[in-house]
């Protein structure tokens, strides 16, 4: 399974304890240390990668399940989707342009999806779960997200 933009790895770690074989990839140095860390201390293996994901691409590879939450680059979908091995799944899941009004996350439309949009970005894949939702954080907060989850095939 491959976790882009992985951050603190919550996701990256939460697979592995499932059993999942797990990279991890973000352009922080210091919250891939913090997921070292983490992953170390509940005796899990992951290869964490330090990649700039704004910049040229490692060859990835192809992976069963692609993980991309509160990432969007919509120029680069074709090439997250070229990453997902035949009959493989890709979940994502981003801020919608409704957040921009909760007063807190990214505010520029290039992070923010517009009503329906994240199932559109899936194409060809097929879309086996969809939703887009208001939903609280926490007692002071809530968050407007889209989430997909799509098979290749």
């Amino acid at each position: 399974m491959l976790d882009l933009a992985c951050g603190e790895g919550r996701h990256s770690l939460a697979a592995a304890a499932l059993g999942a074989t797990v990279v991890g990839v973000d352009r922080d140095e210091s919250r891939l240390a913090r997921a070292r860390e983490l992953a170390d201390w509940k005796g899990l293996s992951i290869e964490w990668r330090i990649v700039d994901l704004e910049g040229q691409w490692p060859d990835f590879g192809s992976f069963d399940a692609v993980l991309a939450f509160n990432y969007l680059d919509r120029a680069r979908l074709p090439q997250v989707r070229g990453l997902v091995a035949a009959g493989g799944l890709l979940m994502m899941e981003t801020f919608l342009a409704a957040q921009r009004d909760l007063g807190w996350g990214p505010t520029s439309d290039d992070h923010l999806l517009q009503p329906g949009e994240l199932a559109r970005l899936m194409r060809p894949f097929r879309v086996l779960h969809g939703r887009e939702v208001l939903e609280p954080v926490d007692a002071e907060r809530w968050r407007a997200i889209g989430s997909v989850l799509a098979r290749n095939g």
